[in-house]
């Protein structure tokens, strides 16, 4: 039976089956989540104000929390927060670390939070780093006391990492642990990584709370955001309490609450199969998604389902709800299969009211937008030679320089390089020599923690800028068709950046007025360990809003690829472009042009395979779940999900 919207929420309160063993809440994005945690922060700060009292806060590091930072820091500047009644206890800190060094962690609290109020910097506690190994025992011991004479934590902020680490807890923690100095997993230090020049300068061990120090907070925030966190996620909440997963150790205190976003959540089962919770509203878009998830579990073609395959595995509702399975197949089959189109840009001459995309103009107008100088080539390299082989008129853009993620060797290589040409052609100049010998000499004594001098920063832009140039070459796009935007936000020259600025959306809106597209291709892949595709993609939105009153924009439609780290589910894929085993080879040529980021990219996320290997697992698994739910069988397909504003 088919149940409104406001009838079910009630309904569900008596009738849904809760899988979680910790209380979530849900939220669009990070900054709607960050946004909510900051402001609970506030007002309990502000009680205690209004009472005379103090109040302790435990902070965590990290990307999760930086947004709630930045809106503490926003209500005390506009809103008048004050901070002086407050006292900070640190999760944790690296060992060795001192405190200047550009990963500590008390430079990221600085940074981000303590430079900007006006806590008081006697009430700022934070982990040594620096101290001497034979003090350690003694001072972890010390900063257990200070929790305590403090009246212990009234609030503790938390991230998760891929190991179900919180603090530096790794797997095998146990439950009352107090601070303590511990040796970090193999994995936490893997993605630790693109926040020092290379991994063997992580350091090998940390200062952190323990499990039984972080259990004496009498409220705890446990954030995770992005799909990168949402299989742990799942473990720690649904799962087992297991020392493998310390994070699972939260289910046993009595005031932890879960704020996750949208992609953290996906793998909790009522985001990723709600009818096994309770009665579900039944849209079009949750039929296809347990359709597709029924004959994925039952490993059968679309069309084989039985009515018996959906009432032993939960579905007895939505047969209800549809009548029998034969035509509910029939419907979802026929929805998967309009999503397939060798024709991106829209198919001339065609009835194209079943296809993802306009038939007309004939010829359109395209921008790709690529956050980094690889992307378009990595995630839809098949798709833009597809455009440009059909006639539309293609323009790339690389939004960012992707300076960070050029090895030193290479850039020192190039440097050389060029010293030598202008020696043997007479060209070089008093100036020139000095700046070469410049670079060349920072290069070989740079530290593991030093940010690169602005003159490398060129040099390594420079390197993808020709390496992104010749990959759209390859493709066939002539050079007044590859825009180079260098957005601001950007070129921090670490892996930390600055929020998105009016000059970057200024910069996307400038292009797109120029082109007029009917089509912007952008990268939707939120699972970007440093957030720059979340930057890039937020300035193509606000980009959007802005311009939306312009004639041509009424005609605009933006398509979303994922890149490097995840693809889109089957339910979700409005257009999937087939590639056959000779265009998946030219694909990988493009991305080959790319040398800068192949064997061993400096920033490789939690995956070791080379770029070209990802895109073209990703690619052919894709096709292959096309194939596996019964539709026709293609080497490999790349993905879109079209933006609707």
């Amino acid at each position: 039976m088919k149940i409104k919207e406001k009838e079910s929420l009630d309904y569900l309160k008596y009738e849904l089956k809760i899988f979680e063993k910790l209380p979530v809440k849900v939220w669009g994005d990070p900054l709607e989540a960050s946004r909510h945690v900051a402001k609970s922060i506030a007002l309990a700060i502000r009680q205690k104000q209004q009472d005379g009292e103090r109040i302790v806060l435990g902070l965590a590091t990290g990307s999760t929390p930086i947004k709630v930072y930045e809106e503490l820091v926003r209500l005390h500047k506009e809103e008048g927060l004050s901070f002086q009644n407050v006292i900070t206890f640190n999760l944790d800190e690296y060992y060795p670390m001192p405190k200047e060094a550009r990963q500590s962690y008390w430079r990221f609290m600085h940074e981000y939070l303590f430079d900007h109020i006006d806590i008081l910097p006697a009430n700022i506690h934070i982990p040594d780093g620096n101290l001497p190994i034979d003090s350690v025992a003694a001072y972890c011991e010390r900063y257990e006391k200070m929790i305590d004479l403090a009246g212990g934590i009234d609030i503790q902020l938390l991230g998760i990492g891929r190991t179900g680490h919180i603090g530096f807890n790794e797997p095998g923690a146990w439950e009352s642990s107090p601070t303590r100095m511990v040796r970090l997993d193999h994995l936490t230090r893997h993605d630790a990584a693109r926040d020092f020049q290379s991994e063997d300068d992580v350091p090998y061990r940390a200062i952190t709370m323990g499990v039984g120090s972080i259990f004496k907070a009498r409220t705890i925030y446990l954030l995770a955001f992005g799909q990168h966190k949402a299989h742990i996620i799942q473990q720690a909440i649904e799962g087992e309490i297991t020392h493998s997963v310390p994070a699972s150790f939260l289910q046993k205190h009595p005031n932890t609450k879960v704020i996750l976003d949208k992609g953290a959540a996906g793998a909790l089962t009522k985001m990723s199969s709600p009818w096994l919770a309770g009665i579900c509203n039944w849209t079009d878009d949750l039929i296809c998604k347990a359709v597709v998830w029924l004959a994925q579990k039952t490993e059968k073609p679309i069309l084989k389902l039985t009515d018996e395959d959906y009432n032993e595995h939960g579905l007895s509702e939505l047969l209800i709800e549809e009548a029998n399975s034969y035509e509910l197949n029939i419907r979802i089959f026929n929805r998967l299969q309009r999503t397939i189109t060798g024709w991106p840009g829209g198919k001339p001459n065609a009835d194209d009211s079943h296809r993802p995309e306009r038939a007309k103009p004939v010829k359109k107008r395209v921008i790709l937008f690529s956050p980094h100088p690889d992307d378009d080539v990595i995630s839809m390299g098949g798709t833009f030679q597809r455009l440009h082989d059909q006639g539309h008129d293609v323009h790339v853009a690389y939004q960012t320089s992707g300076n960070i993620a050029v090895h030193d060797f290479d850039a020192l290589r190039y440097t050389e390089f060029l010293l030598e040409f202008e020696e043997t052609q007479k060209t070089l100049t008093e100036e020139g020599r000095n700046l070469y010998h410049k670079v060349i000499k920072f290069l070989n004594e740079k530290g593991p923690s030093e940010l690169d001098i602005p003159e490398v920063r060129s040099i390594k832009g420079l390197i993808r800028r020709g390496e992104a140039r010749g990959g759209a070459r390859f493709t066939g796009l002539a050079d007044d068709h590859i825009h180079f935007l260098d957005m601001p936000f950007y070129e921090t020259g670490a892996t930390r950046k600055m929020p998105l600025g009016e000059r970057d959306i200024q910069i996307i809106m400038d292009l797109m007025e120029r082109v007029k597209p009917h089509q912007v291709y952008a990268a939707g892949d939120l699972a970007d360990p440093h957030g720059t595709h979340r930057v890039c993609l937020d300035a193509i939105f606000e980009a959007f809003h802005r311009l939306k009153k312009h004639d041509w924009m009424k005609d605009c439609w933006l398509w979303m690829y994922r890149g490097a780290w995840h693809e889109w589910a089957v339910h979700e894929i409005e257009m999937a472009v087939p590639m056959s085993p000779q265009q998946l080879r030219k694909k990988r040529q493009a991305i080959f042009m790319h040398q800068s980021q192949k064997d061993r990219p400096p920033f490789p996320g939690d995956d070791n395979r080379e770029f070209w290997q990802r895109a073209e697992d990703r690619n052919r698994e894709t096709a292959k779940m096309y194939r596996n739910l019964g539709l026709a069988e293609y080497e490999a397909m790349e993905a879109f999900v079209r933006w609707k504003g």
